[in-house]
């Protein structure tokens, strides 16, 4: 690459204004031909904001976009991809029941006949290393082979720049690597990548640059090879990272949570049943459950919740006592108490006052019902608590759950079940959209809640969370889960071939990501 090179996307004073909020403020960064670049910044930093304008979805309200030097209006996706601006999404876009490519040919801007489009996706994969049965139904893919019908479909129009949203972050380690060799493979050829990620360790190991936003404003643009995780992560949140301080070699009591031969049929149409699921958490450990999304974690968490009952009482036991065919209203008389992936419907009502929405899980045990009337003044006050141990950014306990921001929400959510201090806490992904330091303070307090004797279950997709977080982990698969591990002898390479299980395909693992990920923990 060379100075006198026009930048292939260059953005000059970028500003976007929403009611109350000004997302993007006179953002400028270049992106050269060839060239990895990362996107950086918290939740709220202003990425997903630029990302929309520089592929048709929004409009800038100031500022100018470059196109190979030229000035250029973007008004749609669809003039964004003739301009030659290619995008994966982070939540993919495709019809489980249809075929790959059926479902290839529903993303393509002009009609192409079944014969020459096959031909054309064969010609893709070969070409990028890219496995895919283009007659496989979408519903029968993992998560990894799902990712790659998206990136066949952006490489079909033959994209200069290709955006990338947190494309790992429901991914084996082998299928970061794999998807790290198309990368590099298309930056050879003179495309341009720009690349999203809270992965600090995987954008070291793969970008040649990285552009940092907070509060909307562009702070630093670096080397990524010359920086730390940490120093990165310290850039985008403009202070100090605080390191999870654990206790080293913590003695754990008695069996809190035992799971025995847990089946369970899922109800949903594309869901996963659970098959002879067995572990069991002691007081004072937080086990961990890694795997990529849809193996059973969502149908694991409702029946540990209570959501859906099992077949025998004796297949879940709290703190001695069986509870598998209680609800979820007598499992939080016995100690318990969970977290679900979704927040807005199912661990908040969004129309609900987040005074009234600690109600819903926290009346019993923080004593705000008596004699069948709620007491409003304990639920506020509890709900004040929450925003205050937790720095909720609210207005205050009269606030809408609704009105709150993902990551504010997600806060106030675990906060709620954590300031309880159950016997046995079950959470999944716990951090879920939720900025750097934010996830810090959530993995202290979830900590904090093992040290005082709690028994946590924490049910998450981010393998480096599970590293950092965890005493024991085991992996989830098809609705089956593997023997438990010990994190302080965990192998990254047989974890993800555990976590692609029939899908894994036993390639060279990751090693610089792995040494990365390694050193930050």
């Amino acid at each position: 690459m060379t100075s006198s090179q026009v930048p292939r996307l260059e953005l000059r004073g970028i500003t976007k204004r929403f009611p109350g909020v000004l997302a993007n403020d006179h953002v400028g960064f270049s992106v050269m031909p060839g060239e990895i670049h990362a996107l950086l910044g918290e939740n709220g930093a202003g990425k997903s904001t630029l990302v929309k304008m520089i592929y048709g979805i929004q409009q800038p309200d100031e500022g100018e976009i470059l196109w190979n030097g030229n000035v250029v209006t973007v008004a749609s996706p669809k003039a964004a991809r003739k301009l030659g601006v290619g995008m994966v999404f982070q939540h993919f876009s495709l019809f489980e029941a249809m075929t790959v490519l059926e479902n290839i040919a529903l993303g393509m801007d002009t009609s192409v006949a079944a014969r020459e489009l096959e031909a054309r996706i064969l010609d893709v994969m070969k070409q990028y290393g890219l496995k895919l049965e283009p007659h496989r139904t979408v519903s029968t893919l993992s998560v990894g082979e799902r990712q790659r019908i998206e990136i066949v479909r952006a490489l079909l129009l033959d994209p200069d720049l290709l955006i990338m949203d947190e494309p790992t972050s429901v991914l084996t380690p082998q299928e970061v690597e794999q998807l790290f060799v198309v990368l590099r493979q298309l930056a050879s050829e003179g495309r341009s990548i720009l690349y999203i990620s809270h992965k600090l360790h995987e954008i070291k190991v793969l970008c040649d640059t990285a552009t940092i936003l907070r509060g909307g404003k562009l702070v630093d643009t670096c080397n990524p090879r010359e920086e730390t995780s940490r120093s990165m992560a310290e850039k985008m949140i403009g202070g100090n990272l605080k390191d999870i301080q654990k206790t080293d070699g913590r003695a754990f009591g008695k069996d809190m949570m035992i799971v025995n031969k847990l089946n369970m049929a899922s109800t949903e149409a594309f869901g996963t049943s659970l098959s002879d699921i067995t572990f069991t958490v002691k007081a004072g450990e937080i086990f961990g459950i890694a795997g990529v999304a849809g193996n059973g974690q969502n149908e694991l968490l409702l029946a540990l919740s209570g959501e859906q009952l099992s077949e025998h009482s004796e297949a879940i036991t709290i703190d001695g006592n069986n509870v598998g065919r209680m609800k979820a209203k007598q499992r939080r008389l016995t100690g318990m108490a969970s977290v679900p992936e979704e927040r807005n419907g199912h661990a908040a009502v969004p129309e609900f006052t987040l005074s009234d929405n600690t109600v819903l899980t926290a009346r019993d045990r923080m004593g705000m019902v008596n004699l069948g009337m709620i007491n409003s003044g304990a639920a506020k006050t509890y709900a004040g608590e929450v925003i205050s141990a937790f720095a909720v950014k609210a207005l205050g306990p009269g606030s809408t759950a609704g009105s709150l921001s993902g990551g504010n929400l997600q806060k106030y959510i675990m906060g709620r079940e954590i300031l309880q201090k159950p016997t046995v806490l079950v959470v999944s992904q716990p951090t879920w959209g939720v900025d750097a330091g934010a996830a810090a303070a959530i993995h202290q307090a979830l900590v904090d809640l093992a040290a005082s004797g709690s028994a946590i279950v924490v049910i998450s997709q981010d393998l480096d969370e599970l590293l950092a977080l965890c005493d024991t982990l085991a992996v989830i698969n098809e609705g089956r889960l593997s023997a438990p591990m010990k994190v302080a002898d965990a192998d990254i390479e047989k974890i993800g071939l555990l976590m692609g299980g029939i899908h894994g395909e036993t390639t060279t693992r990751p090693e610089a990501v792995v040494q990365e990920a390694a050193h930050a923990h």
